[in-house]
């Protein structure tokens, strides 16, 4: 068992297996063929009538967490759909756990994702993820290409 969990947090570029149902599938791949220590979970594993997801997050970061900027980018069916960018950790006054980590240090926490804001179609979707440790975005610190199939429209 302890073999299989070195596999799933050490291994770059093998998609990971977040989960499938009847109406949803979702897995994830690293940008880059960096080894991380990473691991991600999300439950559960529906889209429709489901206005909250779980998720799961351990993580080993490589350099400190005094400032953080994430940076979403959705495709939908091969079209640009969303481009937004958030500051999470600045060094001062900051409100999530991950801030002020050290690198090495372990992060591992949980939260909720909100669904409800937005009805997904039926169709793929292609979610890249990236954390910068600088505003100008050269320095990342991690990128995650996750794919999600909808297999249903939610309305």
């Amino acid at each position: 068992m302890f073999g299989l969990v070195f596999f799933i947090l050490f291994t770059p570029a093998v998609s990971e297996f977040l989960c499938t149902s009847s109406d949803l599938e979702m897995s994830y791949t690293f940008c880059d063929s960096t080894a991380h220590a990473f691991m991600f979970n999300l439950t559960p594993c529906n889209i429709i009538n489901k206005s909250v997801w779980k998720a799961a997050l351990t993580w080993i970061p490589r350099s400190d967490i005094t400032f953080l900027k994430i940076v979403f980018k959705v495709w939908y069916d091969g079209a640009k759909a969303l481009h937004w960018k958030e500051v999470l950790c600045s060094g001062a006054d900051d409100e999530y756990a991950v801030c002020g980590t050290l690198k090495g240090e372990t992060i591992a926490t949980t939260f909720d994702i909100k669904g409800a804001r937005t009805k997904f179609p039926k169709g793929n979707y292609n979610i890249i993820v990236q954390g910068f440790s600088d505003d100008s975005e050269n320095n990342i610190v991690i990128c995650l290409n996750f794919t999600m199939v909808v297999k249903q429209d939610t309305f």
